[in-house]
């Protein structure tokens, strides 16, 4: 059974993940069809290197390190192919392109900059690859951005991406660790101008379905606090109230219990609780479920497994309510071609 890799080069981690896929010729995929050897996450923090807009050249020095240390590991699975794809931090910078050819010709990977539409709807074909979803609307809490996806009869439409991520959020309004009142007030403030610039009606419904590191460090945060260490697979509108009130009561208390729930995410836990929460509320929704699949998933059986790099730009995306996501088997880069480290670091 063929290997693939998989590596997130996100705004807030930079994580390899590792595949063995039973059949990679078939036309559908769903999570049976595969599992995951390696799920390895390093916190890069790369969207605190961005300075004045341009992504800076300690940021493209931090990538490349630990790319080098991703494809030292990649050499132990033998991978027909591994794909590096990189999201808001890169995307929206102001030198996107010349930070990607930089990281590009010091690490030998070529990368896929996704687009903020690609990034939601690779993020439902995840999320649907593990559960059928016929409707509500799925966000994925980033560390630099969140992307919204309506889901109706099975398929994603109007997906959108708002400019503020957990890690983001962070930055900009927390000077300390944990956000005091005054802090966490003006991250709300900030994603309620960003929510202004959407039809944000398109996404009310009844739950929400969320992926991505923020949504599973809330869930840990409960069940470290409220469940007896017993993850929840939903959680409401009271259940974000309780964390971030904990927080603001008892920085202290909450930070004990933090460590021990999420270690990783300390800083970014409760700006992306508080984004969770204003979600809830504009939305309508009565709970959010958490998914266990995502973007990463989703760009394995679309872009690797099935061979499909263009969407179509029709305003929708096609999926196939959650069981089973076919395409044609396309061909790629090998895992041994692409793990290289070049000498010139920055491709001078």
């Amino acid at each position: 059974m063929p290997n693939y890799g998989v590596i997130d080069l996100g705004s807030n981690t930079i994580r390899l993940c590792v595949y063995e896929v039973k059949d990679d010729s078939k036309r559908s995929y769903t999570r049976k069809d595969f599992r995951t050897l390696l799920n390895n996450k390093v916190m890069a923090g790369l969207s605190a290197h961005v300075a004045d807009g341009s992504f800076t050249d300690k940021g493209i020095d931090h990538a490349l390190d630990v790319l080098a240390g991703h494809a030292k590991r990649l050499k132990y699975f033998d991978c027909k192919r591994t794909d590096v794809f990189a999201t808001a931090v890169l995307r929206n910078c102001e030198n996107s392109s010349a930070a990607v050819r930089a990281i590009e010709k010091g690490s030998g990977f070529s990368i896929t900059l996704l687009s903020a539409e690609d990034e939601a709807h690779l993020g439902f074909v995840g999320a649907t690859c593990d559960r059928a979803i016929e409707g509500g609307t799925l966000i994925d809490i980033g560390g630099g951005s969140t992307e919204l996806t309506r889901i109706a009869r099975g398929a994603d439409h109007d997906n959108v991406s708002i400019g503020q991520g957990s890690l983001s959020s962070f930055a900009a309004h927390v000077r300390g660790i944990l956000p005091t009142q005054g802090e966490a007030r003006a991250i709300e403030d900030a994603l309620e101008d960003r929510l202004g610039s959407i039809d944000a009606s398109r996404y009310r419904c009844d739950t929400l379905y969320g992926i991505g590191g923020s949504v599973r460090a809330a869930a840990k945060m409960y069940a470290e606090s409220y469940g007896q260490g017993v993850r929840p697979e939903r959680l409401t509108p009271e259940d974000l109230d309780a964390i971030i009130g904990s927080c603001l009561a008892d920085p202290d208390a909450f930070a004990h219990a933090a460590l021990k729930a999420a270690p990783d995410r300390i800083h970014t836990l409760v700006p992306g609780c508080l984004i969770i929460r204003r979600l809830l509320r504009d939305t309508g929704a009565s709970s959010l479920v958490i998914c266990k699949k995502g973007v990463r998933e989703g760009y394995l059986i679309e872009r690797m497994l099935c061979g499909r790099s263009d969407f179509g730009r029709e305003g929708k995306r096609t999926g196939t309510g959650g069981e089973s996501h076919s395409g044609r088997n396309g061909a790629g880069n090998t895992g041994s071609d692409q793990a290289r480290t070049g000498t010139d670091k920055h491709g001078r």
